[in-house]
């Protein structure tokens, strides 16, 4: 099955840990998503980061390397519970793009057993979800 919709950032708190060179640096941060379409609901995500080039003047001009455990509850395709996605991805030339999977073992609810990958990209034309799963 696939479900598409789009998704706006409720929350975005980012800090850094580890300065690495003068536009080179890791952070952290704590993001929420509400999600609407075909998949509906909130999505909450730690990520860890590493800007290979970061410009404090314009963030949209800089580069990262992302990786997180984003934790879905809503519904899907109207049948409702929750999920784990493992997010793996990058900014660059102001888009973000990931590749997703979700964890095995991690649906509860109507979405126990469920499987499947999926992707997300943040441009200037939106903010797009896209995810194909099987359900035991």
């Amino acid at each position: 099955m696939k479900a598409k919709g789009t998704y706006t950032v409720k929350k975005w708190e980012e800090s850094g840990y580890q300065q690495i060179a003068p536009d080179k640096k890791m952070t952290k941060a704590t993001v929420e998503f509400s999600l609407s379409g075909e998949i509906e609901g909130k999505a909450s995500v730690e990520y860890l980061m590493f800007y290979s080039h970061s410009d404090p003047t314009d963030p949209h001009k800089s580069s990262a390397a992302y990786v997180g455990l984003i934790y879905f509850e809503g519904t899907l395709l109207g049948k409702s519970g929750s999920f784990v996605l493992e997010d793996n991805g990058a900014f660059e030339g102001g888009a973000a793009k990931s590749a997703l999977r979700i964890a095995k073992g991690s649906g509860a609810g109507e979405l126990k057993g469920i499987r499947g990958a999926g992707l997300y990209l943040a441009n200037r034309e939106g903010y797009h979800f896209e995810l194909e799963y099987n359900l035991d």
